[in-house]
């Protein structure tokens, strides 16, 4: 590690110098040594965190542990790996009953787990782990984002970001899409994302590439409406990212353009006027239902579409 580290220090060295640089070498394992790399980061007083926590199971690093570092910076953002076998024993073990709850739905049993092999490959297992992942892990933070690394072969291993600020899920929901099938997700492409139910809804696999996102404009449109309704049919941009980055993989662009081609969305800036361009909407923006609304399909049964 040191011999590879060497010569990218020296490069820094000598191209950014006004970078300040400074390694740390720990040799224990993550658990045992986060006390002193908490102490290290107060110490330095930090501002912006980000951990890589990259393990081939599940069990290298505590719930409690992404719990507090978490809680110790506001801005901190987590990329943690594991494999979804051992993320599923652990759950048979510890919550049996809530493990049922969530397969369900998707016409899974407890008992199939154990021939899961060719169950993998399937997209309705996909949906189904991703609920698993995100009912495991979302009150670890603000924002979890539980999509799977994507390998049609069968979808084993999870890469779950977690984030304090939407900002921060908005750019890796971005970043995402700039490397288009990387990750995965299965169910809607739109707002609500897990809320797909496999009994009455047509889900698809959701690549963060072109055609997915073709797809996620049109669930948009029908969804952004519905959701400025739901909160009195009028809300700040900045409430409106807070309330959706939680539930939905669409990019940013996708969301703006929604927003405008919808006819009965006005987006009305801080002074009183009216945005026209997807790319100028801002935080200090407020969306806004039209009095006078169209026959556009917000008032269709549009959630599976």
């Amino acid at each position: 590690m040191r011999g590879n580290v060497a010569p990218l220090q020296a490069e820094i060295a000598d191209n950014v110098p006004r970078l300040h640089l400074r390694v740390e070498y720990l040799t224990e394992s993550f658990e045992d040594a986060y006390p002193a790399i908490k102490k290290l980061l107060a110490q330095g007083r930090y501002r912006n965190l980000i951990f890589n926590l990259d393990q081939c199971g599940h069990s290298h690093v505590e719930r409690t542990t992404i719990l507090d570092v978490m809680r110790s910076n506001p801005s901190v953002e987590i990329f943690y790996t594991f494999a979804i076998e051992a993320l599923l024993s652990f759950l048979q073990k510890s919550d049996p009953v809530q493990l049922a709850t969530q397969l369900r739905p998707f016409g899974i049993e407890p008992s199939d787990l154990e021939q899961l092999e060719g169950a993998m490959s399937k997209s309705l297992w996909l949906g189904a782990a991703e609920r698993l992942v995100f009912e495991t892990f979302r009150t670890c933070a603000p924002f979890v984002s539980p999509f799977s690394i994507n390998n049609p072969g069968g979808w084993r291993y999870w890469l779950i970001h977690f984030a304090n600020i939407y900002r921060a899920r908005q750019v890796y929901n971005n970043v995402l899409h700039q490397n288009s099938t990387t990750q995965a997700h299965f169910g809607r492409s739109g707002l609500n994302m897990l809320s797909y139910d496999p009994s009455h809804d047509g889900g698809a696999l959701y690549l963060f590439d072109l055609s997915g996102r073709e797809g996620a404009r049109n669930q948009l449109l029908a969804d952004i409406p519905r959701l400025i309704s739901e909160s009195g049919d009028v809300i700040e941009v900045g409430d409106f990212y807070e309330g959706i980055y939680n539930a939905t993989p669409a990019h940013t662009d996708d969301v703006h353009q929604a927003i405008i081609e919808n006819p009965d969305i006005q987006v009305i800036t801080p002074g009183g006027g009216e945005r026209r361009s997807a790319n100028a909407i801002g935080v200090g923006d407020v969306l806004k239902l039209k009095r006078q609304k169209s026959f556009f399909p917000m008032f269709l049964n549009a959630g599976g579409n």
